[in-house]
């Protein structure tokens, strides 16, 4: 497989940022429809896609989970397009027959909550991930943060899935680029990385 162009490699991750504010332009369901189109291929342990993905659009919505949030974070998720809720199914196994066929995959997980947690939790994780690749892949900018109360953004948002909880939410448009701080250093591969 040969490498991505340079320009791509910079809309990916060189040039691409995280945004506090956005420009008024809208992001619409076939958008978020596409990037989920795209990120859903992103790999997960024996295929287990634990996200449950909750694109916050609407007014009323937008009110609902900036309620959750710290004072800081509320005024991003209002002035955003979208926000999304990227939640973990701890009951992902119940899918593993139709996601993972090849093995009786939900079997390994039956009984061991403490297992199904650490895995909703890893590949959720990896496919919040790939949302935000997806989404830059696809011309949109993001904004992933924590500072939220995750209790309540459970009861306001998955109060009908007991068994999903939030892992991390993230803003979703068009940047704008005097929302930005300057660019925050990145090592050289010898400060974090050893080949062993």
């Amino acid at each position: 497989m040969p490498s991505l162009p340079d320009a791509s490699l910079d809309q990916l991750f060189r040039a691409a940022r995280s945004y506090n504010g956005y420009l008024d332009a809208p992001v619409s369901e076939e958008d978020c429809r596409a990037i989920w189109e795209l990120m859903k291929w992103g790999p997960t342990s024996a295929n287990q896609l634990p996200a449950r993905l909750v694109w916050v659009r609407s007014d009323e919505a937008k009110q609902k989970l900036a309620a959750c949030c710290s004072p800081a974070n509320g005024p991003k998720i209002l002035g955003a397009p979208v926000t999304v809720i990227v939640g973990m199914d701890t009951n992902f196994h119940e899918h593993l027959p139709e996601l993972f066929p090849h093995a009786d995959a939900k079997a390994w997980f039956v009984g061991n909550a403490e297992l199904r947690e650490a895995s909703a939790f890893r590949n959720s994780t990896l496919q919040g991930a790939y949302f935000v690749v997806a989404a830059r892949a696809l011309g949109f900018d993001t904004g992933p943060m924590s500072g939220f109360d995750a209790g309540q953004v459970d009861k306001a948002f998955f109060a009908d899935q007991p068994g999903v909880r939030t892992n991390f939410i993230s803003t979703l448009g068009h940047g704008d680029p005097a929302s930005v701080y300057g660019r925050s250093p990145r090592p050289a591969f010898e400060k974090f990385n050893r080949i062993a």
